[in-house]
C-alpha cells in the first residue's frame, strides 16, 4: 500500500515530493511581496485536467502565508445558478468572523425581492456585490478560487469588477482553471479575454512533466530508484500528467489499467463496502460536499461519517477543506465515482439530495439539477421554471436559457399547449440574447406550431415578428421575410379586429424594419404610420419600438435632428422603463445609422454606450453587432489598430448572427486593402458580397460593393472597377439611398478617368457618372455626404487640365472630410491636392501635403495611401543632387551620419521611431546600400546647402499597384 504525506498546506497526497514548478513558486511569492507592498494581484493558474494545478496552489498557499486564506471553488452545475460562487465566499467569510459581511453577500446573491427594471437590479446587484467583496479583501487576503472555469456569470462579473479595484489593496487572488473548457464564444473565454488584454491579471500555464519529471515522481512515490522499464511504461500511460502518474501508482503499478477510471474504480475496492456506498453518495452531491448533508443521505451518525470519511482521506479519494466541508481530491475520481454508482441507485440518491437540499432552501437551480437526475420530472420543472425566472430577472440569460431548457425536457406530460408554447418562447428570447440564433429558430417554430395547432391564431401571429428577426440574423432574405409577415397579417383578415390590434401592430412595425433596413424608406415609414395607428395607449413597448424605425428612416432620408431625437428618446425610454430587447435595439439603429452617415463622433458615444449596456444586460447578440460596427468606427477614423480588434473580436464572438458577420467582415476587407494585402482582401470582400447577395439589403451588400470597386482600382482593373461602381448606383439608385452610395462617387471617377477606351471620352462619361450620382445625394442632402461631389468634381478638373478650379473644389472636399473625421477619402484628398499643386507649379505646396498625407498613411498601416503618395510625388520637381530620395528622407540619411539613434531622430523630426525605422530600410533599398554606415556615407558626399530648406515632402516609394494620380 502506497503511504499517504501531507503537503505544507496540510492535505494528504500520495507523492511527498512536489516536483518541478519551482519558477512558478517564485513568481507567486514575488507577486505576494507586491501585494504586501499595497499592489494587490490576480494571478491565474492554467492547465488541463490532473495536472497539478490545486497542489500548485498548496503550495503557494504556504510558502506565502498569509495572515488570511479563503478557499472557494466551483463546480459544473454552478454555471446555472447566479451568484452561487459567491455565496461560497460567503460561507468562507463567516468562518473567519465577519458574519455580517458574510450575510450581506448572502443576501444580495439571495434576494428575490429587488424591484424596478432589470437594467437597474442588475447594476446594484453588481455593484452591491463589488463592493462586499472588496470590503472581504480590504484585509490582507489570498483569496483562492479553484476551477473558475465552472463559475457562473454573475460571480465573473463581479470578479472583473474586483480585478480592477484589486491593485490598490494588499490581497491577492490565485485562481485555477482548466484549459480544456476554454471553449470559444463561452462567457468565461470572453471574460478571461478580457481581464488578461486589459491587465488586470497574469496567466501562467502548467506543462505536463518530461520523462526525467515521471521518473522524479515515481521515485519519491515508491521510495526508492525506479527500473528503467517502470519509468517509461509509466510515462506512456500516464502522458506526465501529475495525478494520472498517483493513480496508477497508487492502482497497482503492476497492472497498469488501460484508463484513469478504471484506475480509480480498482482502488475503490480496497474499501469496506460501506465507506464505498459513502463514497458513491458523496459523488452524487458534488465535487464539493458537506459532512452533515452526506449523513442525512446516507441515514448514518455523524461518528459514523467521520470514521468513513478518515477512511477516504487515508485511500486519497477525497481532502478535508474544512471541519465538515470536504472535495474529491480531483474532479476526474469523482466522475469515476459517480459514472460507476448504479443507475437506480443513482436515482434514490439525487433525490434525497433533492428533497435535503430544497428544505434546506437551496437555490432552486441547484435543487431543480437533482430532482432531474432523481427522474422526478414534476419537481424539476417547477424549480427550473422558478430558477429560469430568477436568472432572467438578473439578465444572466445564459443560465436562462440552460434552465428553460431543463425546464423543457422535464415538462409534465399533461402540460397543455399554451404552457408548452410560452415555455418555447421564453427560451427563444433567452438565445437570442446569447446569440444562440439556430437555436431560437427552432424554439420560435415550435411555439408556433402549437399555438396554430390548438386554433390560437392571434397569439402564434404575435410570434412571428420574433421568428422573422431570428431568420435575420441567420441571412434570410428580405422578400422571405416580408412574405412570412405578410401571411401571418393575412390569417388575421376575417378575426375581430379588437382581437388581433397587438398582432397587427407587431406585424406592420415588424414590416417597416424589414423595409428600412433596405433603406425602403418611403415604404418603412408607410408601414410606421399604420402599425402606430394601432398602438394602445399603455403598449411602451411597441411604441419604442416603432419610433426606433422611423427614426433611422428620418436619418436617411436627410431629416438628421429629426431622427436623431427621436432615436436617444427611444433609449431613454426604454432603459428607464427596463425593456432590455427595445433598448438593445435602439442603441443598434443610433450607433449603426451614425456609423453609415458620417458621423462618427455620435456614432462612438452610442456604440460605446451601447456595448456597456448590452454587456450589462447580457444581451449578447446585440454587443457582438455593436463591437462590428464600432470597428467600422474606428477603420473610418484612421484607428485601423482599433479597427481591427474590434471587428476580429466581433468575428470570432458573433456565432451565426450573420449581421454581425458581414460587417465584420466589410472592416476587415477595408483594413486588407488599405495595407495592399490584395489577395486577403478579395477573399473578405467576396465573402461579404455573396451574404449581401443573399440578403438583398442594400446595407449588407453595398459596403462589399465599394470595397471590391476599390481594389479593383489600385490593381489597376479599371472597367470592373467602373462595373462595381454601376452595381453599387443601381443598387442605391433602387431605393433612393445616398448613405451607402457616396464612397462609389470618387471610386467611380476614379477608375472612369483611368480607364478610359477608344470608345469613350473619360471626362464626358466621368460627368456623366458624377451628374447622376450627385442628384441621388443632393436629393436626400446628408450634409457629410455631398463632400463625394466636391472630390470628384475636383479631380475631373485636374483631369481637364484646369488646377486653379480643381483646387478650391479638392479644398473645399478635403476640409468637409476633416470636418467628418472621414479619414479614408480625407487622406486620398491630401494626395489629390497634392498633385494638383505640381499641376500648379506650387512644388512646396505639393510637398507639405504629401508629408502630411504619408505619415498619416504610415501612423495607421495604410500601404497603399503611402504607396499612392509616392507615385504623386514622383511629380515633384528636384534639383538638389539627393534624387532618389525624398527630402525627408534626406533629413534622416544625414541624422543617421551624425550617429543618432532612430529614437533620437524621431525626436529631432517629431515622428515616430516606427517612422524613422521605416523611411531607413527604403533609404537603404533606394541606395542599394546593407549598413547605416553607408547611408552615412551617401549624406556626407550630399552636405546641405547654406540656402537650401528642409524640403518637407515624404513620400517614400513602396512597391504596388499602379494608381494614376
Amino acid at each position: 500500500m502506497i503511504a499517504a504525506y501531507s503537503t505544507p498546506g496540510g492535505r494528504a497526497r500520495v507523492c511527498p515530493e512536489f516536483v518541478g514548478r519551482e519558477d512558478l513558486l517564485a513568481l507567486a511569492e514575488r507577486r505576494w511581496a507586491e501585494t504586501a507592498e499595497g499592489s494587490g494581484q490576480m494571478l491565474v493558474l492554467a492547465g488541463e485536467a490532473g495536472i497539478g494545478k490545486s497542489r500548485l496552489l498548496d503550495e503557494m498557499v504556504a510558502r506565502i502565508a498569509a495572515p488570511r486564506t479563503l478557499e472557494v471553488s466551483a463546480f459544473p452545475s454552478d454555471r446555472a445558478t447566479p451568484g452561487v460562487l459567491l455565496l461560497g465566499l460567503a460561507v468562507e467569510v463567516r468562518k473567519v468572523g465577519e458574519s455580517a459581511l458574510a450575510e450581506r453577500i448572502r443576501s444580495l446573491v439571495l434576494d428575490d425581492g429587488m424591484t424596478g427594471d432589470p437594467l437597474r437590479r442588475r447594476r446594484l446587484m453588481v455593484a452591491e456585490l463589488t463592493a462586499a467583496v472588496e470590503d472581504v479583501l480590504a484585509t490582507p487576503t489570498l483569496l483562492r478560487l479553484e476551477d473558475i472555469h465552472w463559475a457562473d456569470e454573475l460571480s465573473l462579473e463581479v470578479l472583473e469588477r474586483v480585478a480592477g479595484a484589486l491593485r490598490g489593496s494588499s490581497s491577492m487572488v490565485l485562481m485555477t482553471y482548466r484549459t480544456e473548457e476554454l471553449f470559444p464564444q463561452t462567457e468565461f473565454q470572453l471574460w478571461r479575454t478580457r481581464l488578461l488584454a486589459q491587465r488586470r491579471a497574469e496567466e501562467v500555464r502548467l506543462s505536463r512533466l518530461d520523462l526525467d519529471g515521471t521518473a522524479r515522481m515515481l521515485a519519491s512515490i515508491l521510495g526508492r530508484e525506479p527500473a528503467e522499464d517502470e519509468r517509461d511504461k509509466l510515462f506512456v500511460a500516464s502522458d506526465g500528467i501529475p495525478l494520472h502518474i498517483e493513480e496508477l501508482v497508487a492502482g497497482g503499478f503492476d497492472q497498469v489499467p488501460d484508463t484513469i477510471a478504471e484506475a480509480v474504480i480498482e482502488r475503490t475496492w480496497r474499501l469496506r463496502p460501506r465507506t464505498r456506498e459513502t463514497l458513491s453518495a458523496a459523488s452524487v452531491i458534488g465535487r464539493s460536499f458537506d459532512a452533515p448533508l452526506l449523513a442525512q443521505i446516507t441515514g448514518d451518525s455523524d461518528v459514523e461519517v467521520e470514521m468513513m470519511l478518515n477512511e477516504l482521506i487515508t485511500e486519497h479519494f477525497v481532502v478535508r477543506r474544512s471541519d465538515d466541508r470536504f472535495d474529491f481530491r480531483h474532479a476526474l475520481i469523482r466522475d469515476a465515482v459517480y459514472e460507476e454508482t448504479g443507475t437506480a441507485h443513482r436515482r434514490s440518491l439525487h433525490a434525497a439530495v433533492a428533497r435535503a437540499t430544497d428544505a434546506a432552501r437551496f437555490p432552486a437551480a441547484w435543487v431543480s439539477d437533482h430532482f432531474e437526475r432523481a427522474g422526478l420530472f414534476d419537481e424539476a420543472y417547477g424549480r427550473a421554471l422558478a430558477a429560469a425566472d430568477r436568472a432572467s430577472r438578473v439578465s444572466a440569460h445564459r443560465e436562462a436559457a440552460e434552465l428553460f431548457e431543463r425546464a423543457e425536457r422535464t415538462i409534465p406530460a399533461a402540460t397543455d399547449s399554451a404552457e408548452r408554447a410560452s415555455l418555447h418562447r421564453r427560451l427563444a428570447a433567452e438565445l437570442v440574447a446569447v446569440d444562440d440564433n439556430e437555436a431560437a429558430e427552432t424554439e420560435y417554430l415550435q411555439a408556433i406550431d402549437l399555438l396554430r395547432a390548438e386554433g390560437d391564431d392571434v397569439a402564434a401571429a404575435e410570434l412571428v415578428p420574433a421568428l422573422v428577426a431570428v431568420r435575420h440574423l441567420l441571412g434570410a432574405d428580405l422578400e422571405a421575410r416580408m412574405r412570412d409577415l405578410d401571411d401571418a397579417l393575412a390569417g388575421l383578415d376575417n378575426l375581430p379586429e379588437d382581437e388581433t390590434r397587438h398582432a397587427r401592430t407587431q406585424l406592420l412595425a415588424s414590416l417597416a424594419a424589414a423595409t428600412m433596413l433596405d433603406r425602403r424608406l418611403e415604404d418603412s415609414e408607410r408601414y410606421g404610420d399604420r402599425a402606430s395607428a394601432l398602438i394602445a395607449a399603455d403598449d411602451l413597448e411597441s411604441r419604442v419600438g416603432i419610433d426606433a424605425t422611423i427614426g433611422s428612416v428620418y436619418v436617411f432620408a436627410g431629416r438628421l435632428d429629426d431622427g436623431w431625437a427621436l432615436l436617444e428618446s427611444t433609449i431613454e425610454r426604454s432603459v428607464d422603463a427596463g425593456l432590455e430587447a427595445a433598448a438593445a435595439r435602439g442603441y443598434r439603429m443610433l450607433g449603426s445609422s451614425a456609423s453609415v452617415l458620417v458621423e462618427y463622433a455620435r456614432a462612438e458615444r452610442w456604440l460605446t454606450d451601447g456595448i456597456r449596456y448590452t454587456r450589462s444586460v447580457e444581451r449578447w447578440n446585440d454587443a457582438h453587432y455593436l463591437t462590428a460596427h464600432l470597428g467600422h468606427v474606428r477603420w473610418a477614423t484612421g484607428d485601423w489598430e482599433g479597427a481591427t480588434a474590434h471587428a476580429s473580436r466581433a468575428l470570432a464572438d458573433g456565432r451565426c448572427a450573420i449581421t454581425t458577420r458581414v460587417t465584420a467582415l466589410h472592416v476587415l476587407g477595408y483594413l486588407a486593402l488599405g495595407r495592399a494585402d490584395y489577395e486577403g482582401a478579395r477573399t473578405i470582400l467576396t465573402e461579404a458580397r455573396e451574404i449581401g447577395e443573399g440578403m438583398r439589403e442594400l446595407q449588407r451588400l453595398s459596403p462589399a460593393l465599394w470595397g471590391l470597386a476599390e481594389l479593383a482600382l489600385r490593381e489597376g482593373r479599371f472597367a470592373d472597377a467602373v462595373e462595381l461602381c454601376e452595381a453599387g448606383f443601381e443598387a442605391s439608385e433602387r431605393v433612393t439611398d445616398a448613405a451607402y452610395l457616396f464612397p462609389f462617387v470618387v471610386t467611380g471617377t476614379r477608375a472612369i478617368l483611368a480607364g478610359g477606351s477608344a470608345d469613350t471620352v473619360p471626362a464626358q462619361a466621368a460627368r456623366v457618372w458624377i451628374d447622376k450620382c450627385a442628384r441621388l445625394l443632393l436629393r436626400r442632402g446628408i450634409p457629410a455626404t455631398l463632400a463625394a461631389i466636391d472630390h470628384a468634381e475636383g479631380l475631373l478638373e485636374v483631369a481637364a487640365g484646369r488646377p486653379g478650379q480643381a483646387r478650391i473644389l479638392l479644398e473645399s472636399a478635403s476640409a468637409r472630410w476633416e470636418a467628418n473625421g472621414r479619414w479614408w477619402e480625407g487622406t486620398e484628398a491630401l494626395i489629390d491636392r497634392a498633385v494638383c499643386a505640381i499641376r500648379s507649379k506650387s512644388p512646396a505646396t505639393a510637398a507639405e501635403l504629401l508629408t502630411d498625407a504619408t505619415e498619416r498613411a504610415q501612423k495607421a498601416g495604410a500601404v497603399a495611401l503611402v504607396e499612392q503618395a509616392a507615385r504623386a510625388g514622383r511629380g515633384v520637381p528636384r534639383d538638389d543632387g539627393t534624387f532618389p530620395l525624398t527630402a525627408r528622407e534626406v533629413e534622416v540619411a544625414r541624422l543617421v551620419a551624425t550617429g543618432s539613434t532612430n529614437r533620437q531622430i524621431a525626436s529631432s523630426l517629431s515622428i515616430a521611431p516606427k517612422t524613422v525605422g521605416s523611411h531607413i530600410e527604403h533609404i537603404l533599398a533606394k541606395l542599394g546600400a546593407a549598413r547605416r554606415a553607408e547611408i552615412a556615407a551617401w549624406a556626407a558626399g550630399h552636405p546641405r546647402q547654406p540656402s537650401q530648406a528642409a524640403d518637407p515632402l515624404d513620400a517614400a516609394s513602396h512597391p504596388g499597384a499602379t494608381l494614376p494620380a
